[in-house]
């Protein structure tokens, strides 16, 4: 197995033309952050949506009745794992012994959530591409997704840097 990039767009208008590459782009951002933090394998879920979609998520989930700008649902959790499921799934184990070890969420590394109007905003607001804004939240989401955060002035170092690796990799630094 390999990483891999599944895509939904909740939007109801996209600019497909000036979108075509993003796709392509994230996928590209999606392998060197696995390479970079290790991560050989597994399913990233993005979303893009508009602040009202990400509005709802960010009040149902964490409480804050505003939109903002990316959310991220990790699937994979350390020794207490936040989804659970039932016995009756069927499991990967199932199918192909030689390929799972019995957990159906094995290869989810999780859901990301992009707020297309806010990264266009903000990408205008900081003088760069909406390219780089994407990419930005993009591999933003991916750490969260990986355990990193920036609560705290380390960790925000840590993850700050990790992320401007990843985008000058790409060709998307400042």
């Amino acid at each position: 197995m390999t990483l891999a990039l599944e895509w939904i767009d909740e939007r109801s208008e996209a600019d497909e033309a000036a979108e075509s590459g993003w796709p392509a782009l994230l996928e590209k951002l999606l392998n060197a952050a696995g390479e970079m933090e290790g991560i050989e394998d597994g399913v990233v879920t993005l979303t893009l949506t508009d602040d009202e979609g990400i509005r709802e998520l960010n009040r149902e989930y964490r409480g804050l009745d505003k939109p903002t700008d990316v959310l991220s649902f990790p699937m994979r959790g350390g020794e207490d794992p936040e989804i659970h499921y039932e016995d009756e799934f069927e499991t990967l184990e199932d199918e192909n012994p030689e390929e799972a070890d019995g957990d159906p969420f094995a290869e989810l590394l999780g859901d990301i959530v992009i707020s297309v109007p806010r990264a266009l905003a903000q990408a205008e607001e900081y003088g760069h591409s909406v390219e780089r804004e994407l990419g930005f939240l993009f591999v933003h989401g991916f750490l969260h997704l990986l355990g990193y955060d920036h609560e705290d002035e380390n960790g925000e170092k840590e993850m700050f840097a990790k992320q401007e690796a990843v985008l000058s990799k790409a060709g998307l630094s400042r």
